[in-house]
């Protein structure tokens, strides 16, 4: 089965974001899948989910000021967006690889695989205690061979570590997970509140004047994050000082935000969040379903003190089903449901095979983005206040049924020297950073970031 054209699939996400259907006409994409080696339409699925951001930032400015700017969005430099983590450069160098050495796929004593995510000490700190081994491969190996897999994936998760066994399609359509996955939509939005009409504040760029708090981590997040941020939102992004963070991530998708710190465990640091959002037109987080809701910040809760709010959701597994508050990154994800194999299979491989980019992650965040303007399009003709959630898993099945493309493992990587016409150097708050530009491009109107990447905690927990 061949991969739609990725016009198609802008279209599906087009429809469910509910923006003027004209909107259509006014944007083009160029090039093909495959754009990388896989036989999943990866490109397909970067190209269409940033070019359903950047239509959505079309469309709001078209609410502002009457016109249509045209979008044009490459498959090529849409992948090489999608796979940014991959070329950053600081100070002419790479910088530090952000994988643990723990991290990867492992064969269990059933002979099945599981994939461990250990880049976070109390993520790898679990897992070592639940097998009670060394901090080395050769004895984590040693120490799964007296493991089934899925065994392994269960006491890992009820002890809140991220393991993932790999499963085949047909393993995983036939998991509970599975079906909760099916019965939603790619994303939803849906009003959570009721609230007046409030135009787009004014400004020269689609999102001027729009403030955004951007409680996320890793990428999928901070990448709705930096997208807001290319089209002149105030993004600023708040973290906790108890929480671990991978540096290199911080730097590539922290640019164009400000970086506060609150611990929210702390009272006053909690209160000073919430004067916050009394001038907050965005807030996005990436907790586990239920961990807002435990510090009173849950999308109900914000949208009675602040009505208007738009409510952004991320989570592994979805909403709905028994997987609902299992944690996981997009790492993960690929391997539980089934892409993994899929790629080893027609590889001709046993261990798991990861797709070539985390476009799990990368797409999610576009999908966010797409979301939170969508909400402000609805928030500024009809009122209320939205909540846009979006998951990896949902993202995952949108992605599996794009279509194959049975040679595409044939096709040849982008290496670092022919992703350079694509990136941008500029001073940041880490030395001179060299990271990939916005693929997306609007006439008069041009995605860019207005601010460097700093530091985490750098700024000010408060607006100019």
């Amino acid at each position: 089965m061949q991969a739609p054209h990725p016009q198609h699939a802008l279209a599906q996400l087009w429809a469910l974001a509910g923006l003027p259907q004209q909107a259509l006409e006014h944007i083009h994409l160029e090039g093909d899948d495959p754009i990388l080696p896989s036989t999943f339409a990866v490109g397909c699925a970067a190209q269409a989910s940033l070019a359903a951001s950047a239509l959505a930032a079309a469309t709001l400015w078209q609410l502002r000021k009457g016109n249509w700017p045209a979008v044009q969005v490459d498959m090529r430099h849409a992948a090489i967006e999608c796979r940014s983590e991959r070329y950053l450069l600081v100070d002419g160098a790479p910088p530090p690889d952000p994988w643990d050495k723990l991290a990867g796929a492992y064969r269990c004593g059933d002979g099945r695989w599981v994939r461990l995510h250990t880049n976070f000490p109390h993520h790898r700190d679990g897992v070592l205690a639940l097998l009670g081994c060394a901090n080395e491969r050769a004895s984590v190996a040693e120490a799964l061979l007296n493991w089934q897999a899925e065994a392994f994936e269960t006491a890992a998760s009820e002890r809140g570590m991220v393991v993932a066994a790999m499963r085949s399609f047909a393993e995983w359509d036939a998991h509970p997970q599975a079906a909760a996955i099916a019965a939603l939509p790619t994303f939803t939005l849906e009003q959570i509140g009721d609230a007046p009409v409030q135009a787009l504040p004014p400004g020269d760029r689609p999102l001027s004047g729009i403030r955004v708090l951007d409680l996320s981590r890793v990428i999928a997040g901070p990448v709705c994050g930096r997208t807001l941020a290319a089209h002149g939102a105030d993004v600023l992004m708040i973290t906790s000082p108890r929480l671990p963070a991978i540096p290199s991530l911080v730097m590539d998708t922290g640019r164009g935000k400000r970086s506060a710190a609150l611990d929210l465990a702390q009272a006053a640091e909690h209160a000073q969040l919430l004067q916050l959002l009394t001038h907050t037109d965005i807030f996005m987080q990436g907790y586990r379903p239920g961990g807002m809701d435990d510090m009173g910040l849950g999308p109900k809760a914000l949208a009675t003190s602040r009505p208007g709010l738009v409510y952004v959701s991320l989570s592994a597994y979805g909403h709905q089903g028994p997987w609902a508050h299992k944690r996981g990154f997009d790492s993960l994800v690929q391997t539980a449901m089934g892409f993994n194999h899929a790629e080893s299979s027609i590889a001709g491989e046993a261990a798991p095979k990861p797709l070539p980019m985390q476009v799990l992650d990368h797409a999610s965040g576009y999908l966010m983005a797409l979301g939170a303007m969508a909400a402000l399009h609805r928030r500024a003709t009809v009122g209320g206040s939205w909540h846009v959630r979006v998951s990896l898993a949902q993202t995952a099945h949108w992605l599996r049924h794009l279509g194959r493309l049975p040679g595409g493992l044939q096709a040849p990587d982008i290496s670092a020297a022919e992703a350079q016409p694509y990136c941008e150097t500029a001073p940041s708050g880490f030395g001179q950073l060299t990271a990939v530009r916005h693929a997306a491009t609007l006439s008069g109107l041009p995605p860019h970031w207005s601010l460097p990447a700093v530091p985490l905690g750098h700024d000010p927990a408060a607006w100019w």
